[in-house]
C-alpha cells in the first residue's frame, strides 16, 4: 500500500485565525522571538514567556479547524494505505478536524513540560511562574513546545516515515526552518512524488515535483479529491 507523508505549517491554520510568524499585527509581531521562543528567554523572564504562551493557548482554544484540516482527516480515513501527518504547528486543529496520531514535531500548546525531569502533562489554561511538576515537584514547568535552538521531537520516527513514503506533501510551510525544510529531499531520495501546497511558493519550491498555489482551505480539499478519485 502506498504511504502518504504530509508536513503542515502555519499556513494551514492561518485561515482558522492563528497567525504566522510574519503576520503584521499578530501575536508574534508584538514580541522578539529570542525573548519568548528560546530557552535563554525563558531563563531571563519566565513571566513574559508564560504570559505569551497563555495568550497563544487561549487563542488556539477558540480556533476551529478549517476545510483543509478536515480534508486531511478524510484522506487519512479513506486512503487505502497509510497517511502520516507531521505538523510544525503547536495547535490541536488537526485532531479537532478528525485526524489521528498526528506527529507534533514542535510540541503542543496543550502540554506542559518539566524542565528538570522531563515529565509531561496537560497544561492548565494559564500556566504561572513556579508551576510545580506533578512528578518531581520542581518549580520550573514550561510549555511543551520546541523553542529555537532545541531539537524537534520524534525525528527518528519522521525520517522512517519519509524513507517509506510514496507521496510527500508540504502544506503551508515557509521552507525556511530546518530540519523540516529538508524533508522534501529525504522523501525524494526514497522515490516519493513530492508536492507543495502553499499560498505562494516557498523558498524551496523548486525542489518539489508539483506546486499548487492558493488558500489551503481551497487547494487541500481539491488535492485530496484528486487523490481519492470519484466517490
Amino acid at each position: 500500500m502506498e504511504k502518504i507523508v504530509i508536513l503542515t505549517g502555519a499556513g494551514i491554520s492561518a485561515e482558522s485565525g492563528l497567525g504566522t510568524f510574519r503576520d503584521e499585527g499578530g501575536l508574534w509581531s508584538q514580541y522578539r522571538i529570542e525573548d519568548v521562543a528560546t530557552p535563554e528567554g525563558f531563563a531571563r523572564d519566565p513571566a513574559l514567556v508564560q504570559g505569551f504562551y497563555n495568550a497563544r493557548r487561549a487563542q488556539a482554544a477558540k480556533a476551529e479547524p478549517n476545510l483543509a484540516h478536515r480534508a486531511l482527516a478524510r484522506l487519512q480515513r479513506d486512503w487505502p494505505g497509510e497517511v502520516v501527518i507531521v505538523t510544525q504547528n503547536v495547535d490541536g486543529l488537526h485532531e479537532a478536524g478528525g485526524a489521528q496520531d498526528v506527529i507534533h514535531m514542535h510540541g503542543i500548546l496543550a502540554g506542559a513540560l518539566c524542565a528538570a525531569c522531563g515529565h509531561r502533562w496537560t497544561a492548565p489554561p494559564e500556566m504561572s511562574v513556579g508551576e510545580p511538576c506533578p512528578a518531581c515537584a520542581a518549580l520550573n514547568a514550561r510549555p511543551d513546545v520546541v523553542w529555537f535552538g532545541e531539537m524537534p521531537y520524534h525525528m527518528d520516527t519522521i525520517y522512517d516515515h519519509l524513507a517509506g513514503a510514496s507521496f510527500f506533501a508540504s502544506i503551508g510551510t515557509s521552507g525556511q526552518v530546518y530540519p523540516a525544510a529538508a524533508f522534501v529531499h529525504e522523501a525524494a531520495m526514497s522515490g516519493a512524488r513530492t508536492v507543495e501546497l502553499n499560498l505562494e511558493p516557498s523558498t524551496g519550491a523548486s525542489s518539489f515535483d508539483d506546486v499548487i498555489l492558493g488558500p489551503a482551505s481551497e487547494t487541500v480539499p481539491r488535492w485530496v479529491d484528486d487523490l481519492l478519485g470519484p466517490r
